[in-house]
C-alpha cells in the first residue's frame, strides 16, 4: 500500500503547505502588526483625566485600541498625531480608542495632547501597575482586544495608523 517514502513525502508538503499559508496570512498584517494567540487580555480599570473610571469589562462587544505610551517616548510622540487622525473615523461601537498614559502627571500628559491629540481623553495608570500587568515590550506598544476581551494583534513601535494599509487593516477587524 503505502511505503515510509510515500508518507515522509507528504509528511514534509503538508509542513512545507501549513508553513506557507502561515507566511501568506501574516504577509497580509500591516508592518509592525503581530498576531497574538488570543489569550484573555489583563484587567484593565483606570481614570481618565477627567476622573472617570473606564474598564475594559464594559468595553465587550467591540473591538478595543489599547495604546501604551509617555511623553518621553521619542516614537510616541511621533505616532500620536496619526492616532488622533483615525479617531473621528471609528464609531466607539466598533472601534474604541484608548490611551493609557504610564506613570506620568496629569500636567505633562494634558500639555502633551493639548498640542498633538486634543479629542482623545486619556487613562492615567499613575503608578504603572497597569502598564506592568499587561506587560508591553516597549513604548509605545498597542494591543488590539477582540469583542470576546481577547488579545488578538500588537504593534510595537510608533505606527503610522493614519494610512490606509493601518486603516484598511483596524477597519476590517472591526466590522
Amino acid at each position: 500500500m503505502f511505503n515510509r517514502g510515500m508518507i515522509a513525502n507528504a509528511s514534509a508538503c503538508l509542513f512545507l503547505l501549513a508553513f506557507w499559508c502561515h507566511g501568506v496570512a501574516s504577509e497580509n498584517l500591516p508592518k509592525g502588526i503581530l498576531k497574538l494567540d488570543g489569550r484573555e487580555a489583563p484587567s484593565l480599570i483606570l481614570e481618565d483625566l477627567d476622573g472617570d473610571t473606564w474598564d475594559l469589562m464594559n468595553a465587550r462587544g467591540r473591538w478595543v485600541f489599547v495604546h501604551f505610551w509617555a511623553s518621553w517616548c521619542g516614537p510616541c510622540r511621533e505616532e500620536m498625531p496619526t492616532i488622533q487622525a483615525i479617531y473621528p473615523k471609528f464609531d466607539s461601537s466598533e472601534l474604541q480608542i484608548v490611551l493609557i498614559n504610564t506613570a506620568e502627571s496629569e500636567n505633562v500628559v494634558f500639555g502633551i495632547l493639548a498640542a498633538v491629540a486634543p479629542d482623545i481623553v486619556p487613562l492615567m495608570d499613575y503608578d504603572g501597575v497597569v502598564t506592568e500587568r499587561w506587560q508591553p515590550r516597549g513604548l509605545p506598544a498597542t494591543y488590539l482586544v477582540d469583542p470576546q476581551g481577547r488579545l488578538q494583534y500588537l504593534a510595537l513601535g510608533g505606527r503610522p495608523w493614519d494610512t490606509l494599509e493601518y486603516l484598511n487593516f483596524l477597519r476590517n477587524i472591526a466590522k
